[in-house]
């Protein structure tokens, strides 16, 4: 619940607050002991407090990122959302440098481009040193001015990624703004009246200067001073000059970006074409193979039937066969046993014959009674008679 959006808050650049920060930077955030001790519970009043005992700025730091106080104030800034006017009490503040560029730096994350033009601008009079603690730790020097330079001309700022703005001669262009007026052209003007009184009251007490009548000014202070307004046109010129030659490295850094960013589209496009053809490709190998499978399958289950086929035919006709012989044998001595009962007599007479005929073929019936003898222990023993 510490860490979520205030409800009433508003939506900045069409997403939540605290969104502008990165999530890991976030999530480092919210891990951090200040951020826990310190930032619970503050509203827009009681932040101030805390802002007053800054005494550095600063992103992260160290091997494991741990953010400054600073930022912490910055999320707490983004989660509660203070009204427009406390934030340019912040940048107001002659006071308190780092409540300064702490609500200069809120409203470059959440500001419009005009307001931050119109509040940023005149904090480049500041040259107050900063303390600034950079990734390694260590602190180094910086002044007001810097940083207020940096927030509008650079993409990151304190490990943050700045939102886009527009360029300032843009918004000249379209009227949203005045041109800038350097501080500097008020001290020239007062400067030069001044250098033209004291040569005025030197002409009139030595009188030695002649009069030009219809400006009431001598002709040597009227070229001396002409030549003083020329030597700042041409410093104005120069700075003209100087502030087009950025504005177009900031056009032609511009376009080279939008070139890049336009390459990389392209090249993810592209890329994303070639591993959809692949995958294609992929799915259709697949396909094919798969279809390849699936008729190997079916020939190996057709001739597996056909084999089944052919063994269970055989077995039909073995099975058939032997039901055959086994029917024949069957019904061949009962349908005779039946049909001819008076052959039972003559069937008697042959069985009486193979046994004499068995009983003489032993050799037990010799006319010689030892050979006789030895023939029946040879037919005990299950050898053949002797034949003598």
């Amino acid at each position: 619940m510490a860490n979520r959006t205030d409800p009433a808050a508003k939506s900045i650049r069409g997403t939540n607050p605290q969104n502008l920060v990165e999530k890991i930077v976030r999530s480092k955030i919210y891990q951090n002991t200040y951020w826990k001790e310190q930032c619970f519970g503050l509203t827009a009043e009681t932040l101030v407090d805390k802002a007053m005992e800054l005494d550095h700025l600063g992103g992260t730091f160290g091997g494991n990122r741990k953010p400054t106080p600073f930022m912490c104030l910055v999320m707490k800034m983004l989660q509660i959302q203070p009204e427009k006017d406390i934030v340019v009490e912040f940048i107001k503040n002659d006071d308190y440098k780092y409540v300064r560029v702490l609500g200069a730096f809120y409203l470059r994350l959440t500001g419009t481009d005009i307001d931050i033009y119109r509040y940023l601008e005149p904090l480049y009079n500041d040259y107050r040193k900063l303390r600034q603690k950079s990734g390694d730790g260590r602190f180094i020097l910086t002044h007001v001015d810097e940083v207020i330079d940096e927030l509008l001309t650079k993409d990151y700022s304190c490990d943050i990624a700045l939102p886009r703005i527009k360029k300032r001669w843009n918004l000249e262009t379209v009227g949203a703004l005045e041109p800038r007026k350097s501080v500097l052209e008020d001290d020239f003007e007062e400067e030069e009246e001044k250098e033209e009184n004291d040569q005025l009251d030197d002409g009139l007490e030595d009188g030695a200067y002649e009069r030009d009548y219809h400006h009431g000014r001598s002709p040597t202070r009227e070229r001396d001073r002409d030549r003083r307004r020329d030597s700042y046109r041409y410093r104005d010129r120069d700075y003209d000059r100087d502030y087009d030659r950025d504005r177009g490295r900031g056009r032609e850094r511009d376009r080279d970006r939008d070139r890049d960013r336009d390459r990389d589209r392209d090249r993810d496009r592209e890329r994303d074409r070639d591993r959809d053809r692949y995958r294609l490709r992929d799915d259709r190998e697949y396909g094919r193979e798969r279809d390849r499978d699936r008729e190997r399958e079916g020939r190996d289950r057709e001739r597996r039937d056909r084999d089944r086929g052919r063994r269970r035919s055989r077995s039909r006709s073995r099975s058939r066969s032997r039901d055959r012989k086994r029917h024949a044998r069957s019904s061949m001595s009962p349908r005779r046993d039946r049909d001819e009962p008076e052959d039972v007599g003559t069937r008697a007479e042959p069985k009486k014959k193979k046994e004499k005929k068995e009983k003489k073929d032993d050799g037990t019936d010799h006319p010689d009674p030892e050979i006789a003898e030895a023939n029946r222990i040879r037919a005990s023993l299950g050898l053949k008679p002797l034949k003598l």
